[in-house]
Protein backbone atom coordinates (compact mmCIF):
# COMPACT_ATOMS: atom_id res chain seq x y z
CA UNK A 1 0.00 0.00 0.00
CA UNK A 2 1.23 3.62 -0.62
CA UNK A 3 2.37 6.04 1.77
CA UNK A 4 0.93 8.81 -0.42
CA UNK A 5 -1.70 10.05 0.48
CA UNK A 6 -0.38 10.16 4.09
CA UNK A 7 2.63 12.14 3.01
CA UNK A 8 -0.12 14.68 1.88
CA UNK A 9 -2.64 15.00 4.57
CA UNK A 10 -0.15 17.37 6.59
CA UNK A 11 -0.01 19.92 3.57
CA UNK A 12 -3.80 19.21 2.71
CA UNK A 13 -4.45 20.60 6.38
CA UNK A 14 -2.11 23.34 6.35
CA UNK A 15 -4.05 24.56 3.29
CA UNK A 16 -7.55 24.25 4.89
CA UNK A 17 -6.42 26.16 8.37
CA UNK A 18 -4.78 29.13 5.95
CA UNK A 19 -8.22 29.21 4.18
CA UNK A 20 -10.24 28.90 7.55
CA UNK A 21 -8.16 31.59 8.96
CA UNK A 22 -8.37 34.11 5.59
CA UNK A 23 -12.61 33.34 5.57
CA UNK A 24 -12.82 34.14 9.14
CA UNK A 25 -10.74 37.58 9.04
CA UNK A 26 -12.81 38.43 5.91
CA UNK A 27 -15.90 37.77 7.89
CA UNK A 28 -14.60 39.88 10.85
CA UNK A 29 -13.78 42.39 8.34
CA UNK A 30 -17.22 42.66 6.71
CA UNK A 31 -18.88 42.56 10.15
CA UNK A 32 -17.09 44.98 12.29
CA UNK A 33 -17.88 47.56 9.16
CA UNK A 34 -21.34 46.29 9.05
CA UNK A 35 -22.10 47.06 13.12
CA UNK A 36 -19.11 48.20 14.49
CA UNK A 37 -16.46 46.47 16.62
CA UNK A 38 -18.11 46.93 19.84
CA UNK A 39 -21.80 45.37 18.62
CA UNK A 40 -19.88 42.94 16.56
CA UNK A 41 -20.25 39.32 18.64
CA UNK A 42 -18.00 36.56 17.49
CA UNK A 43 -20.66 34.07 16.99
CA UNK A 44 -21.99 36.20 14.26
CA UNK A 45 -18.42 36.31 12.36
CA UNK A 46 -18.50 32.64 12.59
CA UNK A 47 -21.67 32.24 10.96
CA UNK A 48 -20.53 34.56 8.50
CA UNK A 49 -17.31 32.76 7.88
CA UNK A 50 -19.24 29.35 7.88
CA UNK A 51 -17.25 27.95 10.94
CA UNK A 52 -17.85 27.43 14.72
CA UNK A 53 -17.29 30.39 17.36
CA UNK A 54 -14.91 27.47 19.07
CA UNK A 55 -12.50 27.64 15.15
CA UNK A 56 -12.81 31.17 15.66
CA UNK A 57 -11.61 31.08 19.04
CA UNK A 58 -8.96 28.65 18.43
CA UNK A 59 -7.49 30.66 15.54
CA UNK A 60 -7.40 34.16 16.70
CA UNK A 61 -8.66 33.89 20.77
CA UNK A 62 -10.79 36.67 21.80
CA UNK A 63 -12.65 39.74 19.50
CA UNK A 64 -10.08 42.28 20.02
CA UNK A 65 -6.67 39.76 18.73
CA UNK A 66 -9.17 39.12 15.86
CA UNK A 67 -9.54 42.90 14.90
CA UNK A 68 -6.06 43.50 15.39
CA UNK A 69 -5.09 40.12 12.88
CA UNK A 70 -7.85 41.32 10.57
CA UNK A 71 -6.83 45.16 10.22
CA UNK A 72 -2.78 44.74 10.21
CA UNK A 73 -3.26 41.04 7.75
CA UNK A 74 -5.70 43.57 4.95
CA UNK A 75 -3.86 46.80 5.68
CA UNK A 76 -0.51 45.03 5.12
CA UNK A 77 -1.13 43.27 1.89
CA UNK A 78 -2.60 46.39 0.85
CA UNK A 79 0.42 48.70 1.24
CA UNK A 80 2.84 45.86 -0.38
CA UNK A 81 0.64 46.29 -3.25
CA UNK A 82 0.53 49.66 -3.61
CA UNK A 83 4.51 49.94 -2.91
CA UNK A 84 5.08 47.19 -5.70
CA UNK A 85 2.77 48.14 -8.40
CA UNK A 86 4.31 51.90 -8.53
CA UNK A 87 5.69 52.99 -12.30
CA UNK A 88 8.59 54.61 -12.77
CA UNK A 89 9.36 58.41 -11.93
CA UNK A 90 8.55 61.24 -11.86
CA UNK A 91 7.95 60.78 -7.62
CA UNK A 92 5.02 63.21 -7.53
CA UNK A 93 3.46 60.60 -9.53
CA UNK A 94 4.47 57.65 -7.54
CA UNK A 95 3.11 59.13 -4.18
CA UNK A 96 -0.25 60.04 -6.14
CA UNK A 97 -0.49 56.45 -7.10
CA UNK A 98 0.44 55.50 -3.80
CA UNK A 99 -2.04 57.67 -2.03
CA UNK A 100 -4.70 56.91 -4.18
CA UNK A 101 -4.45 52.89 -3.55
CA UNK A 102 -4.02 53.07 0.16
CA UNK A 103 -7.26 55.60 0.35
CA UNK A 104 -9.42 53.75 -1.86
CA UNK A 105 -8.63 51.05 0.93
CA UNK A 106 -9.95 53.16 3.85
CA UNK A 107 -12.78 54.70 1.63
CA UNK A 108 -13.92 51.00 0.89
CA UNK A 109 -14.61 50.53 4.52
CA UNK A 110 -15.26 54.01 6.26
CA UNK A 111 -16.40 52.41 9.67
CA UNK A 112 -13.51 50.13 9.67
CA UNK A 113 -10.98 52.66 8.81
CA UNK A 114 -12.30 54.38 12.18
CA UNK A 115 -10.84 51.27 14.13
CA UNK A 116 -7.97 51.13 12.01
CA UNK A 117 -6.78 54.14 12.75
CA UNK A 118 -6.99 54.14 16.65
CA UNK A 119 -5.72 50.55 16.58
CA UNK A 120 -2.31 51.20 14.46
CA UNK A 121 -1.83 53.86 15.80
CA UNK A 122 -2.24 52.66 20.17
CA UNK A 123 -2.29 49.05 19.97
CA UNK A 124 -0.99 47.26 22.93
CA UNK A 125 1.85 44.87 22.06
CA UNK A 126 2.34 42.03 20.04
CA UNK A 127 0.57 44.39 17.86
CA UNK A 128 2.32 47.89 18.50
CA UNK A 129 5.19 46.38 17.46
CA UNK A 130 3.84 45.07 14.58
CA UNK A 131 2.16 48.19 13.31
CA UNK A 132 5.42 50.42 13.89
CA UNK A 133 7.49 47.60 11.70
CA UNK A 134 5.12 48.01 9.32
CA UNK A 135 4.80 51.97 9.01
CA UNK A 136 8.72 51.36 8.92
CA UNK A 137 8.16 49.60 5.81
CA UNK A 138 6.80 52.38 3.87
CA UNK A 139 8.89 54.77 5.54
CA UNK A 140 11.69 52.93 4.20
CA UNK A 141 10.25 52.41 0.58
CA UNK A 142 9.28 56.07 0.80
CA UNK A 143 13.23 57.68 1.57
CA UNK A 144 14.02 54.91 -1.18
CA UNK A 145 12.01 56.82 -3.86
CA UNK A 146 13.08 60.66 -2.79
CA UNK A 147 16.77 59.40 -2.87
CA UNK A 148 16.29 57.73 -6.61
CA UNK A 149 14.57 60.80 -7.77
CA UNK A 150 17.30 63.07 -5.87
CA UNK A 151 19.55 60.76 -8.23
CA UNK A 152 17.39 61.56 -11.37
CA UNK A 153 17.88 65.29 -10.65
CA UNK A 154 14.46 65.88 -9.46
CA UNK A 155 15.36 66.82 -6.41
CA UNK A 156 17.99 69.03 -5.41
CA UNK A 157 21.20 66.79 -4.25
CA UNK A 158 21.52 65.87 -0.33
CA UNK A 159 17.29 65.84 -0.42
CA UNK A 160 17.08 63.99 2.72
CA UNK A 161 14.89 61.22 1.79
CA UNK A 162 14.19 60.07 5.48
CA UNK A 163 12.82 63.35 6.21
CA UNK A 164 10.73 63.59 3.03
CA UNK A 165 9.14 60.16 3.98
CA UNK A 166 8.54 61.22 7.62
CA UNK A 167 6.87 64.32 5.80
CA UNK A 168 5.42 62.50 3.20
CA UNK A 169 3.80 60.08 6.52
CA UNK A 170 2.57 63.27 8.57
CA UNK A 171 0.65 64.78 5.75
CA UNK A 172 -1.32 61.74 5.06
CA UNK A 173 -2.64 61.04 8.79
CA UNK A 174 -3.46 64.04 8.98
CA UNK A 175 -5.39 63.84 5.41
CA UNK A 176 -6.61 60.21 7.24
CA UNK A 177 -7.82 62.17 10.38
CA UNK A 178 -9.41 64.78 8.67
CA UNK A 179 -11.26 62.94 6.53
CA UNK A 180 -12.32 60.10 9.59
CA UNK A 181 -13.35 63.02 11.11
CA UNK A 182 -15.60 64.22 8.48
CA UNK A 183 -13.69 67.55 8.35
CA UNK A 184 -12.55 67.11 4.85
CA UNK A 185 -14.19 64.95 2.29
CA UNK A 186 -11.16 64.66 -0.45
CA UNK A 187 -8.41 63.57 1.32
CA UNK A 188 -6.39 62.30 -1.63
CA UNK A 189 -6.53 65.82 -3.17
CA UNK A 190 -5.63 67.00 0.42
CA UNK A 191 -2.19 64.54 0.36
CA UNK A 192 -1.41 65.48 -3.34
CA UNK A 193 -1.69 69.35 -2.92
CA UNK A 194 0.60 69.35 0.70
CA UNK A 195 2.89 66.85 -1.45
CA UNK A 196 3.60 69.33 -4.35
CA UNK A 197 4.35 72.03 -1.80
CA UNK A 198 7.01 70.51 -0.01
CA UNK A 199 8.46 68.89 -3.34
CA UNK A 200 8.81 72.74 -4.71
CA UNK A 201 10.69 73.55 -1.79
CA UNK A 202 13.02 70.62 -2.74
CA UNK A 203 13.69 70.83 -6.53
CA UNK A 204 16.96 72.06 -7.85
CA UNK A 205 17.60 75.47 -7.78
CA UNK A 206 17.81 76.78 -11.48
CA UNK A 207 20.63 79.15 -11.94
CA UNK A 208 19.27 82.48 -13.78
CA UNK A 209 21.79 83.98 -16.51
CA UNK A 210 23.16 87.67 -14.78
CA UNK A 211 22.18 90.40 -17.19
CA UNK A 212 26.09 90.50 -17.99
CA UNK A 213 26.55 86.89 -19.05
CA UNK A 214 23.28 87.31 -21.40
CA UNK A 215 25.29 90.39 -23.03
Amino acid sequence: MSNEPRKQRPGLRASQKEATGKAVLEAAREEFERVGFEAANLRAIAARAGVSAGTVIHHYGDKRELLHAALFDDLDETLRQALAGLGPGPLEKQLSELTRAVFGYYQRRPKLSRTLLKESLFADEPWARKFTAQAGMVHGALARLATEASARGELRPGADGALFAAAYLSFFYFALISWVQGAHPSPVSMVEHLVHQHLEGLRPVRKTPSRRSAR
